[in-house]
This record gives structure tokens, sequence and C-alpha cells, in this order.
């Protein structure tokens, strides 16, 4: 029996990849949140998932036993079971007969896995929580949710929060970007505990840096100021259907050039009703990407 579609509904909360949608492109976010168009699995995020999986589970094992021996043991059956829950991922190898694709892009998942080690000794760590979902309500009213890969909690009670990321570490310049995210997080675990994290980490696999940020109630201040606007922009591009497409080098990635105006294309008909803006109500649907701020300390370590 085929499931109806969930009819359109207008977006209720936040989580840093959304947010990170809208201030990359409106349309997207759209195209994602509300007509929740389909898209296709790519390999690179699929063994990130796979990745995060194996690290999470790593921890079941007793301190002494998490090897990388063990770790990329655990590739192979981490796979299956991410088949098992979303068949569509199959498709990511369908001309692969021999099974050459497959077998390369499990050794890049084994080589990142590999890599962790070098940067953090998991014989050593007790993480308080893995792959914990997170969701708290601001004053405002509006929701904010996420899933955190790890958090650290010290005998004296200092929080860690710890994003594992399969990818090579950004250039300064655009390293902002990933530490939104984790401020975001940091907000969220402050809202809800009452607790500054005395750290964030960003450990990337695919560059072998570890980067880390100390953020003071300040920063988490300044970003629930940038999500309010953000969800006010939000708020008002559902209610008059103005999403307008934000054109950058990440076009090429999108998936949804072919309904995209910036390629020709017609986007799908609103599925909500709409109302005209109020007098000097911005239609636009933008909102610009975080900046750099001036706050706590930044620090890069390689392998």
């Amino acid at each position: 029996m085929t499931s109806l579609p969930r009819p359109a509904q207008p977006p209720s909360s936040l989580s840093p990849s959304r947010a990170g949608d809208f201030m990359q492109c409106p349309l997207l976010y759209r195209f994602r949140v509300i007509d929740r168009l389909p898209e296709k699995p790519s390999k690179a995020a699929t063994r990130g998932t796979l990745v995060h999986a194996v690290l999470e589970r790593l921890f079941d094992a007793p301190a002494a036993e998490r090897t990388a021996r063990r770790a990329t043991a655990l590739i192979p059956a981490q796979w299956d079971r991410l088949l098992e829950s979303r068949p569509e991922l199959s498709e990511l190898f369908t001309e692969d007969a021999g099974g050459e694709r497959l077998a390369r892009w499990l050794s890049e998942a084994e080589r990142l896995v590999e890599r962790w080690f070098s940067l953090e000794d998991p014989t050593r760590l007790e993480p308080a929580e893995r792959e914990l979902f997170v969701e708290t309500e601001l004053e405002s009213g509006l929701r904010l949710r996420g899933v955190i890969d790890r958090i650290d909690v010290a005998p004296t009670g200092e929080v860690r929060i710890v994003d594992y990321k399969t990818g090579r570490a950004p250039r300064p310049e655009y390293a902002e970007g990933a530490l939104f995210q984790m401020k975001f997080y940091a907000l969220v675990v402050w809202r809800l505990k009452g607790v500054v994290p005395r750290r964030l980490q960003l450990v990337y696999l695919g560059s072998g840096d570890v980067v880390t940020y100390d953020p003071v109630v300040g920063d988490l201040e300044r970003v629930e100021r940038k999500l309010l606007a953000l969800w006010e922009a939000i708020r008002v591009a559902t209610e008059t259907g103005e999403w307008r497409p934000r054109p950058t080098k990440l076009c090429g990635w999108c998936d949804h050039q072919a309904v995209c105006p910036e390629f020709g294309g017609t986007p799908p008909v609103y599925p909500l009703s709409v109302r005209p803006a109020e007098s000097g109500q911005d239609v636009q649907g933008r909102m610009d990407p975080p900046r750099a701020e001036a706050a706590g300390p930044v620090t890069v370590e390689g392998p």
C-alpha cells in the first residue's frame, strides 16, 4: 500500500541544518522543508552517516577494547543496518556489478575511522551522551532541535560538545559556518541545563584537524538573537510565498536545478496559502551568512 504524501505545513522548528539551508538559499529551504522535494542520496553524506554510526557504537565496548581494528570491523554490519533502514541507498552502487566501487567506498570509510584514533583516544573517554536528540523552546516560542554527536562531562561538571566531520577543515575565513552549528547546540544545552558548555570541538576526519572553541554567554546570546531574526525572515517568506534563490558556487551540487529559476526552471505551485506582505516588510526571504565574531578563542590542532 502506497502511503499518501504528508500535507504541506508551515515550519514549526529550526535545526542547525535547516538554519544553514535558509542562510545559504531561502529557496532551497522551501524545497526541503515545505515542498519536501526528494533528493538523491550522495556517497559523501552516506559515508558520513556510516562513520558516525561506527564511532557511536564503538563506545558500547569496554574502554580497553576500543581499538582501530575493532572499529573498522564494525563497518560492514553498520552498512548493512543502514541499508536495511534506508533501502534507497542501494542506488549508490547500482552500476557496480563487481563490487569494486563499493569496496573502495568502504575502504575510504575505514581510513576515516582509523584517522580518528590519531586525534582522540577512545580508551580514555566515557561520553555522557552519544547521538543525543535535543530540543528546547525559547521564550519567543521558537523551538530549536538537533542531534549532538557526543557530549563529554568532566568530573568537575564541565561540558564539552563534540561533532565529527568526515570532510576537511575549512579555511579560517569559512570556519564560522561550522562554529555556528556548534554554538546552536551550545545554546540549546544552555537553555535546557542552565550550563554554558566549556568547549566546542570539531573533529575533521578528512584532514586530521581538531578545531576547538570556548564559548561565553555573550556568544550564545548573539546566536539566539540571530536565530530569532532568521526565524522572523522565515515566517515572512512562509506567509508571503516569497522565497528568493541565492546563487552561489554551491548551486552546482543542488538537486533542484530543474525547478530553480536561476537555471530556467519553475518551482512547484506553492502549497501554502499566502497573504500580501505588510507595508515595510521585507519579502526577500534572505538571511546573511553568519559572520565571525570576536569572543572565545578558536584553536586548530593538526594530527
